[in-house]
């Protein structure tokens, strides 16, 4: 697993930009409220982050060093 893992705020507009960047599908939009993240195909390649138009999306380490 990778060492990276992209986290969606609260604050997700569910615009959908994120969904189509992905190149492995981790991400969808949960019933077209906010975009979601599958922590088990997400590698933290930072595209959604980047497209993010309102900056809520963010590159983190996995969380007890998870690879």
């Amino acid at each position: 697993m990778a060492k990276r893992l992209a986290i969606i705020s609260r604050a997700c507009v569910a615009c959908g930009s994120c969904v189509p960047v992905c190149p492995l599908n981790a991400l969808s939009m949960d019933r077209g409220l906010a975009a979601r993240v599958d922590g088990a195909k997400c590698v933290g390649c930072g595209k959604c982050e980047k497209i993010c138009p309102a900056g809520i999306i963010e590159i983190v380490e996995r969380p007890g060093g998870e690879r």
